[in-house]
């Protein structure tokens, strides 16, 4: 057992220093950076000693090796698709080798600590479970803000493509206007638009890649707008115009509910704290009181049934207070 130990312990070590060697890599210098994200997302130049192919590939790490197993596993394995997916909505630059690395280390980690502290197989497994989901919980914070942001700025930038058609100048034109004067995500997400059509890419193609990279369903009714009023014709700008409206209004829709179930979602708050606040008083006023539920087997099936029923509530509720717009 020391030895298995001993071998994990080692292994831990060798994956956080290769963690390490890369983030530091990555970060040595600012300008590399931006040359190798430009070149990532426009061409397949990491791929010019294997055969080529029409099709970009995306690369998921700077170590050749674990760079193809990666990309084996994505073909075969839709969940790497939708993790790397996940990624680049997030617009994380370290690839995703890293956090596949740092979760594996984390998860090690994690459970050879609690299998020693613990000395329980199964709750250490779930303790290092939940330890190696912590990077991608991160990710999926970032990713959540960075599309609450472009939904914000999306309507801003529907007005400005109309002004400019009205103006005369292209659609085109108004898309590189937009990827000038926003911030990141929507100005670098339609700069990247912008120069895959520069590049050859059909235009619809590239509406649909922006797409999907982004998670917002407004631009998917932005794409099918424009897709069907370039086979259909009809004036651009006041669909344009017509959708920024109607966003707006959604948005004014969406805080008016939130404000209306504010009150059901502190009552939900206090209603699942309550139980732990007095638990926690009577642990402190009279320990031999609330110390039967944890000794007596009643007193843990009260405690699990307790959980459940609790558990149920908060669904229930959150069923009820939350509105989709």
């Amino acid at each position: 057992m020391q030895l298995f130990i001993a071998i994990c312990i080692f292994i831990i070590v060798a994956l956080a220093f290769q963690i390490i060697a890369l983030v530091f890599r990555i970060r040595a210098n600012p300008e590399v950076k931006r040359v190798r994200k430009m070149l990532r997302a426009l061409s397949a130049e990491a791929y010019r000693n294997e055969i080529v192919s029409i099709v970009k590939k995306r690369s998921l790490s700077t170590i050749p090796w674990l760079d193809r197993r990666l990309l084996s596993m994505q073909a075969h394995v839709p969940l790497m698709q939708r993790i790397d997916l996940f990624l680049q909505q997030a617009d994380v630059v370290p690839p995703l080798s890293v956090f596949v690395l740092l979760s594996v280390v984390m998860g090690v980690t994690g459970y050879l600590s609690s299998l020693k502290l613990i000395r329980n197989n199964i709750l250490a497994l779930i303790i290092g479970l939940l330890l190696a989901t912590v990077p991608f919980f991160l990710i999926s914070l970032k990713r959540k803000s960075r599309m609450r942001k472009f939904e914000r700025q999306f309507p801003d930038a529907l007005e400005m493509i109309a002004r400019a058609l009205r103006a005369g100048h292209a659609f085109l034109g108004g898309m590189r206007m937009v990827a000038e004067e926003f911030d990141d995500p929507i100005g670098g997400e339609f700069k990247t638009t912008v120069d895959q059509i520069n590049f050859g890419v059909s235009f619809q193609n590239a509406l649909k890649s922006l797409a999907k990279r982004i998670d917002c369903p407004d631009l998917k009714f932005f794409t099918i707008s424009i897709i069907i009023q370039k086979k259909s014709g009809g004036n651009l700008a006041e669909i344009l115009e017509n959708i920024s409206m109607l966003i707006r209004d959604r948005f004014k829709l969406r805080s008016h509910i939130r404000a209306l179930s504010a009150e059901g979602k502190l009552s939900a708050i206090i209603l699942v704290a309550l139980p732990f606040m007095i638990a926690l008083a009577l642990s402190l006023t009279s320990p031999e009181y609330i110390k039967v539920l944890v000794t007596e087997p009643v007193g843990k099936k009260l405690i699990a049934i307790s959980i459940f029923m609790m558990f149920i509530g908060i669904m229930v509720m959150k069923k009820i207070i939350s509105i989709k717009v």
